[in-house]
């Protein structure tokens, strides 16, 4: 994939994870996916969601795009064992569709998510205005953001963090990880590296993928807990998506994100993403554990 926005090898990072969400169809109904070669430590929860709404979605007909996705991360993934997902078609009605999708590793069930499908309709309209916030441009880049703290960051993390990725981030309001202050609440710009195909549902799972690469870190921040301390335990326990209207993930857009509530170990966290005209164009939560450890 040649883009003049990034170099080759970035743009062979996006290339890849492409070919992870095109999904190798074993059997109707019965899909197989690829890990990313970058996994390192266990396998990407957005991933998961992706390449699930990549198996759900080959089963409905095009002109019913997904509106709605609720997904549990049941056990850890193993990142160098390919993921089956199992689709059953729960229910073909005249406006919705709606599939259940098991994520498979080992015989073993991982992850499980509900997908609702609609046909398209004209309906009411109202949305929250878009914060105002600097434009991408005028932010630091998300490499340049990460090598200001990774002399604090164990070794054996360091080079994961400082790899390069497939999504572009810009934040509004950085804070090292360990010293974010009492807000629980963030801004970050995001794109996909470089541009891609034009294919709504190809966009649809790569915001899907981004989705879950910062909003658990929302509820960590009035806590400054830093990830690679080790005394924290942090996982994602669940997801839910909500599409609203058409976008480009290869186009910024803007993650606005808080924490209104931690408790019993859990983290709730809320997100409105935003195109650059200002469209709500998807909403997320999610719960994760941020457990302390001794």
């Amino acid at each position: 994939m040649k883009n003049a926005r990034v170099p080759d090898a970035t743009a062979g990072m996006v290339a890849e994870l492409l070919d992870v969400l095109d999904l190798e169809r074993i059997e109707e109904n019965l899909f197989r996916g690829q890990n990313t070669a970058d996994a390192e430590f266990r396998l990407f929860g957005g991933q998961v969601i992706a390449q699930a709404l990549v198996a759900a979605s080959r089963t409905v007909d095009d002109d019913r795009p997904p509106h709605s996705l609720h997904a549990y991360f049941i056990r850890p993934g193993a990142v160098d064992v390919p993921v089956v997902y199992q689709v059953e078609r729960d229910r073909d009605g005249r406006s919705f569709s709606t599939r259940r999708v098991v994520a498979i590793q080992n015989g073993r069930a991982i992850f499980d998510m509900a997908v609702s499908f609609q046909v398209q309709e004209d309906g009411y309209e109202h949305q929250f205005d878009m914060p105002d916030v600097p434009p991408p441009e005028d932010l630091m880049p998300e490499q340049e953001w990460r090598e200001s703290f990774a002399a604090e960051v164990p070794v054996a993390y360091r080079e994961n963090l400082l790899r390069e990725r497939s999504i572009d981030f810009r934040r509004v309001d950085p804070a090292i990880p360990g010293r974010e202050g009492p807000e629980p609440r963030q801004n970050i710009w995001f794109r996909v590296q470089c541009e891609v195909p034009p294919d709504p549902a190809l966009h649809r799972c790569l915001l899907a993928y981004a989705s879950d690469m910062t909003l658990l870190s929302t509820c960590q921040r009035p806590h400054n807990i830093a990830w690679h301390t080790g005394n924290v335990q942090i996982a994602s326990l669940d997801h839910a998506l909500w599409f609203h209207a058409p976008f480009r993930a290869d186009e910024w857009l803007l993650y606005v994100q808080d924490s209104p509530r931690a408790s019993g170990g859990r983290g709730l966290n809320r997100g409105s993403i935003y195109s650059r005209e200002g469209v709500l164009v998807a909403s997320a939560a999610q719960e994760g554990l941020i457990r302390p450890r001794s």
